[in-house]
């Protein structure tokens, strides 16, 4: 009688096959791609909002109620040369309603803007705030 070594094999199907392990190896490789597609996707648009929202950036940093019609607001833009565009000034009463509201031109002259504007109220104004800048299209 010869003695030969053989290889014990677990019952068939009793540990998983094979195969199982291959498909949650290609799932994760699957899932790890999607993952960074999506980081991607989101970059690119976080950065394009970023870039978007650089071009004209404001600031009221002062303002003052002339009358029970005027609000006096300073207006300071930083933007990019040979950028146009408008700033929305919004004006509230003390009560919170909003007694003023006007856009306001930026000339595409130069980097920056400041001047000193008149906001027309319906009623004397307590605030003043700007609500954004638009770059022209």
């Amino acid at each position: 009688m010869s003695v030969g070594t053989t290889t014990a094999r677990p019952p068939e199907g009793r540990y998983g096959r094979n195969g199982d392990r291959e498909a949650d190896r290609r799932l994760k490789a699957v899932g790890a791609v999607c993952a960074v597609v999506l980081l991607a996707v989101v970059a690119w648009f976080g950065g394009a909002y970023l870039l978007r929202e650089t071009k004209m950036n404001g600031l009221v940093p002062t303002f003052e109620a002339v009358s029970d019609s005027e609000m006096q607001i300073h207006l300071q833009v930083s933007k990019s040369a040979g950028t146009a565009g408008t700033c929305t000034v919004r004006s509230q009463a003390a009560d919170g309603s909003v007694v003023g509201l006007s856009d306001f031109a930026v000339p595409a002259a130069g980097g920056s803007y400041d001047a000193v504007l008149t906001l027309k109220t319906t009623a004397r104004g307590t605030t003043a705030e700007l609500l954004g800048c638009t770059p022209a299209k």
